[in-house]
């Protein structure tokens, strides 16, 4: 049973880890707008139901900031700046996660073959279950993307989508917060 436990989500126990959305490296990526508006919309799903969300820069001084909507819907969500490709290799990442302490991450951003792998494998090893959403995730080269995607499912993480993500969370039709979902996905 607790290997099927690894495949649900619930908001009390899941954060969100948005992985190098930024200016000079978004402008590369083909699938830009979509990965951009998928983690937008768990941005929102993640202020609904104070779900914490940890946001990095992959040395913002050469690829720039993390891109405008995010950065406007993240609000006073600083970002942790490091230059390791693993998010897990840079100890304040690590000490958040630490006092967060939430056991499911929900993997999202750039690029997916670098470090977002890299970041899922260390997570998986330090015990976290991971949720690769997968359109929230991109390369510059879908293969480079798709071999990734099949790397972590053997590794250990859920292979998820956006949508399957929220509806998890939302759990049932009817609430404020599903109305607020819907009307984003429309």
């Amino acid at each position: 049973m607790d290997n099927l436990e690894r495949f649900f989500l619930d908001r009390k126990d899941t954060l969100l880890v948005i992985i190098d959305i930024q200016d000079r490296l978004a402008r590369v990526m083909k699938e830009r707008e979509t990965v951009v508006n998928n983690v937008l919309h768990l941005v929102e799903l993640a202020k609904l139901f104070n779900m914490p969300v940890v946001v990095t820069e992959q040395y913002p001084r050469g690829l720039g900031p993390t891109v405008a909507e995010l950065k406007d819907a993240l609000g006073d969500n600083l970002p942790i700046e490091k230059i390791t490709f693993s998010c897990s290799e840079t100890e304040h990442f690590r000490d958040t996660l630490k006092k967060i302490d939430r056991k499911k991450v929900l993997l999202t951003g750039m690029e997916t073959h670098v470090c977002v792998l890299q970041t899922c494998l260390d997570l998986l090893r330090d015990g976290y279950r991971v949720h690769l959403v997968t359109d929230a995730t991109t390369s510059r080269k879908p293969d480079d993307k798709s071999v990734a995607v099949e790397f972590m499912r053997d590794a250990g993480a859920v292979i998820t989508c956006t949508e399957t993500v929220l509806f998890q969370i939302l759990k049932k039709a009817g609430t404020e917060e599903f109305k607020v979902i819907s009307r984003r996905i429309k």
